[in-house]
């Protein structure tokens, strides 16, 4: 289950994260709050703006602690040495992340293959499965 902070959703809804937070509150838009923060499931976010819910996940992407994950298809992959450039193609946008070569060959990356971008703090990591 993809749970999403107040501000995340908010970003989401093109609201601002009080009206959210009001809407919570009043019953208007679903969530849960825990402690003093509100969480809501990133499903039925989707479902209020008539977004389809998104295909679940690879196993092992979920078992990371990272909650950003972001799918995409490889446009390009530049080897130099024990670094690999690969720009993944996301929707309109492209992202470049910078991986060792080693991990770039164990994930088998290719270009036109869809992987999944995850990022926690200042890192983005690649990911690939039948579902990234």
């Amino acid at each position: 289950m993809d749970m999403l902070t107040a501000s995340e959703a908010a970003d989401l809804l093109r609201l601002d994260v009080r009206r959210v937070q009001v809407l919570a509150r009043t019953g208007k838009l679903p969530g849960v709050r825990v402690g003093r923060k509100w969480l809501f499931q990133r499903a039925e976010i989707d479902r209020l703006m008539g977004r389809a819910t998104p295909a679940p996940r690879h196993e092992a992407v979920e078992m990371l602690s990272a909650r950003n994950h972001l799918r995409g298809r490889v446009v390009s992959i530049h080897t130099d040495g024990l670094m690999a450039e690969i720009v993944v193609r996301i929707g309109d946008q492209e992202l470049v992340a910078v991986i060792t070569r080693s991990s770039a060959e164990r994930l088998q990356l290719a270009v036109g293959d869809e992987v999944a971008a995850v990022m926690k703090a200042t890192e983005v990591m690649i990911a690939k499965g039948a579902e990234a």
